[in-house]
């Protein structure tokens, strides 16, 4: 198996196998599996018959290439025929992961004529006269537009539009899984900045909120930026501000379990780019004592030459004490490291270097940056962005309450403030009674933390103009004075 992996859901095989009608024939393919490092999860009979059984036997490995290990392990056993092996994360997407259903029953021909013509047609006339009015009478209620050109997919660079359909149709099943939001992919055939910046101008009118996705920087901090000037709804890049939530909310009890404050600890930052930007300026927005970001080349620092304006920000806004040197360098006596860049950058060698009761979010997915078992060794707290290990910083955290409180807002733009409202509605989802080194946030499938993180994002959202929209019982008076003649 490669560095550092574990056998996960994330690379579950289902083997057919044939084995003779014996006691202890399945009992034999068990024991290969985990003799060949992987985890036997399921044993289901197919068929008998007097001499033979026939079997499904699921396990959970490494990777793909483990997984053609222990199918090649189990065809060498004694009177085994492996028949069929199936990759259950393939299985999942056939045919996509999303559909669209309608909300409206059409079995009549009067519910034909309201739902469509002629009686849409008064609508259509309400919209025109108000146009807020389309807030309350369509889709764009509650529904978000998840836009990519592929260029950034997950940690596997550019892939185009096409490889990035997986992503982005898992994006909105989080959606609506985890928010009730209504989210759709949209994939651009395009890398051109212009051009995916007019196309999603083009769009917007029928969407509540623009969630970027995978696109990468720099390109992704102009397309952003402009796309928020030109936009009357709110436009959220998850790489940026969806990572900087949860990471500030991690990081938020993190100190509590050390018993730090933020306003004392040095933070380095391995990765300067879109995520690693979005940390640094949310930490800093929280008044954190300072933070060393560090790209390939080693700190970011005032003397750095101008690569891009998002390095050229960095290295006038952070490091405090101007530190120069490599990643390991600048580790020494730091209280603090985030990584969102490369796998295995460090050891535990490097992580002792650092102050005592050092905290440790190392990020890459899905090798991290140190070996997570390497780092506990020294590290009062680590984090990972795997969900086969504690802690794990997942985005799902943050942008499906976000995105519903900036929905239920009407919301027009995305702030810091909600960031940091909702970075701190995660922190306190787990309870300052219940944190400890290896709960220092809430797990995914928390009922609770969607809705306290939206709620402190609807209260973020009044002070920036913001508006609770009337209860849903009384939109169907939208249009009595909008339309002459109703």
């Amino acid at each position: 198996m490669s560095r550092g992996r574990l056998p996960s859901a994330g690379f579950s095989i289902t083997i057919r196998i044939q084995v003779p009608a014996e006691a202890s024939a399945i009992g034999r393919l068990t024991t290969a599996v985990g003799d060949a490092g992987g985890v036997v999860t399921a044993v289901d009979v197919v068929d008998s018959d007097p001499t033979s059984v026939v079997v499904d036997l699921t396990c959970d490995t490494a990777d793909s290439g483990h997984a053609e290990q222990v199918v090649d392990i189990l065809e060498q056993l004694p009177g085994v025929e492996v028949r069929k092996v199936s990759d259950r994360t393939f299985l999942l997407h056939l045919g996509g992961k999303i559909e669209v259903t309608s909300k409206v029953s059409l079995r009549t021909r009067d519910e034909l004529s309201r739902a469509y013509t002629p009686g849409v047609a008064r609508v259509c006339l309400a919209i025109a006269a108000n146009p807020e009015d389309a807030r309350r009478l369509t889709i764009k209620r509650n529904t978000v537009a998840v836009v990519t050109d592929g260029s950034a997919v997950l940690g596997l660079g550019n892939l185009g539009p096409m490889a990035a359909m997986p992503v982005m149709e898992g994006k909105a099943a989080l959606f609506k899984r985890f928010a009730g939001v209504d989210a759709w992919p949209v994939v651009l055939d395009t890398q051109d900045t212009e051009e995916i910046i007019n196309v999603v101008r083009c769009i917007a009118p029928g969407y509540g909120g623009i969630n970027l996705e995978d696109i990468a920087a720099p390109r992704c901090f102009e397309i952003e930026a402009r796309l928020r000037e030109m936009l009357d709804i709110p436009v959220f890049h998850d790489d940026q501000h969806g990572t900087a939530i949860v990471v500030l909310a991690a990081l938020t009890n993190a100190l509590r379990c050390v018993e730090k404050a933020i306003a004392d600890v040095r933070v380095v930052v391995c990765g300067a780019g879109a995520a690693g930007t979005a940390i640094v300026k949310l930490l800093l927005r929280e008044g954190v004592g300072d933070v060393v970001a560090v790209d390939r080349d080693g700190a970011l620092h005032r003397d750095s030459p101008a690569v891009n304006p998002n390095w050229e920000w960095l290295a006038q806004n952070t490091n405090r004490e101007n530190r120069k040197g490599s990643l390991k360098e600048v580790l020494r006596g730091a209280d603090v490291f985030i990584g969102v860049s490369a796998p295995n950058l460090l050891s535990g060698d490097d992580i002792a270097t650092m102050a005592p009761n050092s905290i440790v979010f190392a990020l890459a997915n899905p090798d991290p940056e140190v070996d997570p078992r390497e780092a506990r060794q020294h590290a009062a707290v680590v984090a990972t962005g795997r969900s086969d290990q504690p802690n794990q910083i997942n985005n799902v955290l943050a942008f499906p309450g976000v995105f519903r409180g900036m929905l239920d807002a009407h919301a027009t733009e995305y702030t810091d403030d909600m960031g940091v409202a909702a970075a701190r509605a995660i922190a306190d989802t787990v309870g300052e009674e219940k944190v400890n080194p290896t709960v220092i946030v809430p797990s995914v499938f928390d009922a609770r933390v969607a809705p306290a993180v939206a709620a402190a994002v609807r209260a973020a959202a009044k002070s920036v103009g913001g508006t609770i929209p009337v209860d849903s019982e009384v939109d169907a008076e939208v249009g009595r004075t909008a339309v002459p003649g109703f």
